[in-house]
C-alpha cells in the first residue's frame, strides 16, 4: 500500500522567492529516489504564500528513506525556518488502485 503524505505548507511572505527555490531543488531529488512514485508541488495562484505538496510513496518505509537523505536534510535546514506554517497529513486511498 503506498503512503500518501499532503503538506500544507504557509512561506513568510518576503521568504517566497528563496523557499521555493530550496523546494523545487528537493522535490527534484526527491522524484529520483526509487520509492517514490509523485512529488507535486502545487502552488495557489491568487497567493504564492500558500503551497501544497503531495507525495505518493512504495510505503512508509520508502519515505522514512527519503527523510534521510542529504537534500530533504538540507532542505528541512535551510527552507523550513522561511515558512509561517507547515502542517502535514498522511492519507490513503478510499478505494484500491
Amino acid at each position: 500500500m503506498n503512503f500518501i503524505l499532503a503538506v500544507n505548507i504557509r512561506i513568510k511572505p518576503e521568504n517566497v522567492e528563496r523557499f521555493m527555490a530550496r523546494l523545487l531543488e528537493n522535490a527534484r531529488a526527491a522524484r529520483e529516489e526509487p520509492g517514490c512514485r509523485q512529488f507535486e508541488v502545487l502552488v495557489d495562484p491568487a497567493d504564492r504564500t500558500k503551497v501544497l505538496l503531495f507525495e505518493v510513496y512504495d510505503d512508509q518505509q520508502a519515505f522514512e528513506v527519503h527523510q534521510q537523505t542529504p537534500h530533504f536534510r538540507q532542505y528541512l535546514a535551510e527552507a523550513v525556518p522561511l515558512l509561517a506554517s507547515r502542517e502535514r497529513q498522511v492519507l490513503q486511498r478510499a478505494l484500491p488502485a
